[in-house]
């Protein structure tokens, strides 16, 4: 296979141009070329003005097979492949690799991503859907980008917020089941979480027996205890079917319940190098607003520890952060979560590199905008959060009625089927087509049209390319003549194939799938 890159800057290379290959642009249209090459930074050495330089290289340079031309464009020298060879080349590697095409070498490089991180108060909503998906999307990046991927998942299992479901559930509860009410096991513990919120309303000292139910559990009483693992496992195994519905998971879980006690340790050492100070209350803070590295004085102040010696959000990060470094030895870190939390993450990373940890600049804080449905933000403790399994559901049935437009005669498990998979198809693509950073306007009906830039549309396209390969009946590529491709589309089509394995390493470097 021809690296025509690498024949770019095998041909500048004979004018003592010596370039990387990340330098090459693509340019914005096919007239001008499939390879571009600045020449800015030429300036300087060469002593002239980059569009002369461009000029000057272009006459200069003498092309050969596989590059057709080189021509002078302003300030950029551009390269033009011949098409038949680029076409053959490109075709003939995707036969070859077969479903390996885009997969680069093995390297020895360990990613860790962490990814959803739930609470298990509530089910899963929409916003961790994006979670998800973004994360098991750039896990894929990264292994067809040849990395070693290790999936994790916090389970944020302790806290006020546990301890508010567990007091509706001891107070109004009874010895009531999920199974007994048909409900699933997360969503009857979310019930309980909304409860709590409409009982305050009328009962505001629940919010001070829910901060005594938290300090009994944090001294281990065994009734209350009995309560959390009992609710916290209708918790898991709710979301463990939601995360099998959308095809993910994980190879190691970490529950905060395990070390948030031992996260103390890493602020006792933080004390002992001068990290942390203590105020008047007990609390211990690190404050940035004097730091000698003014980029950090925006951080301020950030409590660590409280003064009557529990720990907070904060307090646990560190220890997990360490925690994986321990488990895995990462070469990078990457945790996924909304935009909320940069501020958060900013303080975090900046903690342990003032603590020493050589792993600190390691890692990677992958945010994401809000989700936002045609009737506003959600909200889990008023009872109005779309869940994930319910726009799941929806989803199918929306892809039900398209399907029976289509295809009125189909069987009802034919139907379950193609619903399942273009429903889905439709919210993922929906969901990772948008740049993370950015907020989404979800719309069900949108998403789910077999026309435009929507899942189903690529579905039903390739659904349409196996049935055309089917009907050949020939090995696609036996006795080709690869002169006969030679319309703008089909040129157009082979480079963009050619792009892909580059376009891994791209996504994979950004975090963009």
């Amino acid at each position: 296979m021809v690296d025509f890159k690498t024949e770019v800057l095998r041909l500048l290379k004979t004018k003592n141009v010596n370039a990387d290959p990340s330098v090459l642009e693509i340019p914005p249209t096919p007239e001008m070329g499939d390879f571009a090459f600045p020449c800015f930074d030429l300036a300087k050495p060469f002593k002239k003005a980059p569009h002369l330089i461009a000029r000057d290289l272009a006459e200069q340079l003498k092309p050969s097979a596989p590059i057709e031309k080189v021509a002078a464009s302003g300030p950029y020298l551009n390269f033009f492949i011949d098409k038949t060879v680029m076409i053959q080349q490109i075709l003939q590697q995707i036969h070859q690799q077969n479903e390996d095409y885009g997969l680069h070498p093995a390297t020895q490089k360990v990613v860790v991503m962490e990814y959803p991180s739930p609470n298990t108060n509530k089910p899963l909503h929409l916003g961790h859907v994006r979670n998800i998906l973004i994360g098991s999307s750039v896990s894929h990046l990264f292994k067809q980008a040849g990395h070693k991927v290790v999936q994790v998942n916090l389970n944020n299992d302790r806290g006020i917020h546990i301890c508010k479901s567990m007091l509706a559930y001891q107070k109004w509860g009874g010895k009531e089941l999920p199974e007994d009410k048909g409900i699933k096991s997360d969503h009857f513990v979310g019930k309980y979480y909304v409860l709590f919120s409409e009982k305050l309303k009328e009962y505001p000292e629940l919010e001070q027996e829910a901060q005594q139910m938290l300090v009994q559990w944090e001294q281990g009483d065994k009734e209350v205890r009995k309560v959390w693992k009992l609710m916290n496992a209708w918790a898991y195994g709710g979301f463990e079917d939601t995360y099998e519905k959308l095809g993910v998971f994980f190879d190691k879980y970490y529950y905060e319940s395990n070390f948030y006690d031992l996260a103390k340790k890493i602020v006792e050492q933080g004390i002992k190098k001068g990290v942390f100070e203590k105020d008047p209350d007990g609390s211990l803070f690190i404050d940035f607003a004097n730091d000698p590295d003014e980029g950090l004085h925006h951080l301020g102040k950030k409590i660590v520890l409280r003064g009557d010696g529990t720990s907070i959000y904060i307090t646990q990060d560190l220890h997990l952060a360490k925690q994986k470094y321990d488990d895995y030895k990462f070469d990078q870190s990457v945790i996924v979560t909304a935009t909320e939390q940069n501020h958060h993450f900013q303080i975090l990373f900046a903690i342990l590199k003032k603590l020493g940890y050589v792993w600190a600049d390691k890692q990677h804080h992958l945010s994401y905008g809000m989700v936002y449905l045609p009737h506003g933000k959600m909200k889990s403790r008023e009872g109005t959060v779309v869940d994930a399994d319910d726009l799941i559901e929806n989803m199918q049935d929306l892809a039900k009625v398209e399907i029976r437009k289509r295809h009125p005669d189909l069987s009802e498990v034919a139907l379950q089927k193609r619903a399942h998979m273009i429903g889905l198809g439709a919210l993922k693509f929906f969901i990772l087509k948008v740049d993370h950073q950015r907020d989404i306007h979800f719309n069900p009906e949108e998403s789910i049209s077999f026309e435009g830039e929507t899942g189903p549309y690529v579905q039903y396209a390739h659904a349409r390319i196996c049935s055309i390969l089917k009907k050949y009946g020939k090995k696609p590529l036996a006795n080709v003549n690869y002169r006969l491709l030679k319309h703008e589309d089909e040129i157009d089509l082979a480079k963009l194939l050619g792009r892909f394995p580059e376009l891994v390493l791209d996504g994979a470097k950004h975090y963009k799938p």
